[in-house]
């Protein structure tokens, strides 16, 4: 895995206490809170208009993925993820690519369809809620030490309100990882995502993290297919488009951690 165009967020980042905050200032608290928006109206269009609760109403038991994207997403929760962790499966289904081995204190999941959550194993409890209707949630904030949202962020239509109430929920220092890759429900995916290219995507999440006060810079990572590196000429995208040209799905998430407070630089 590689990282691009953003620095990396480890175990050295700066966090800073604000538990005297409020008593130094009358204003309430920034942190949290949407300081611009990142969609056009049109941006957040979808072709299929009908209600997404309609669309997921029966359970699709299939990965999204191929067993590539899965391998290298469950490494990365193996690496950032400890098993001490309360952790929020955002937009889950029937698996949340978690490593088998690992015990977590405690995995929610949140979907769409009942009967996908109710069918994962690593859900100690679901809730069903469709956040392009709702984006907020019945959770106490700073509950999670992590939340995940695996291959859907391009369904969300209230993106910006999706990752102030993430940030809400988040423990302070706490990790929100948003994966993807070129998959998706063509006519479910807002019209930024539709009509995007690969680094548009990554560069659309990372705006998210940045429309809202607090998290911190956010950290790139992919992971593109050698077959797919050496294939990205017209003549090799063609013969991908009609099934010529076999090849792995491309990698890519966007990490961020709540702080404590924002950090500006001087």
């Amino acid at each position: 895995m590689q990282p691009i165009s953003a620095p990396h967020v480890r175990t050295s980042i700066k966090i800073v206490s604000t538990l005297n905050e409020s008593y130094h200032t009358n204003q309430p608290p920034l942190a949290g809170k949407i300081k611009r928006l990142v969609l056009t109206q049109e941006g957040r269009t979808k072709l299929n208009i009908y209600p997404d609760r309609e669309f997921y109403a029966f359970p699709r038991f299939v990965k999204h993925v191929d067993d590539g994207f899965v391998s290298t997403l469950t490494n990365l929760y193996r690496e950032r993820l400890r098993s001490d962790m309360e952790i929020l499966d955002l937009m889950s289904s029937w698996v949340s690519h978690l490593p088998s081995d690992v015990k977590y204190k405690k995995v929610v999941g949140h979907g769409l369809n009942g009967q996908e959550l109710s069918k994962n194993p690593r859900l100690d409890f679901f809730v069903v809620k469709d956040l392009n209707k709702d984006q907020q949630f019945e959770f106490e904030s700073c509950s999670f030490d992590a939340v995940l949202c695996t291959v859907s962020v391009q369904y969300l239509q209230q993106p910006e309100k999706v990752f102030e109430e993430v940030f809400r929920v988040l423990k302070p220092g706490g990790a929100f990882i948003v994966s993807f890759s070129n998959r998706m429900f063509y006519e479910k995916a807002i019209s930024a995502w539709r009509e995007g290219t690969a680094y548009s995507r990554v560069q659309l999440v990372v705006q998210y993290f940045q429309s809202v006060e607090g998290f911190t810079e956010p950290e790139v990572v992919r992971k593109l297919p050698n077959a797919q590196e050496n294939n990205m000429s017209p003549i090799g995208w063609i013969m991908r488009l009609f099934g010529l040209l076999s090849g792995s799905d491309p990698f890519y998430a966007v990490i961020a951690y709540r702080n404590y407070k924002p950090i500006h630089d001087a």
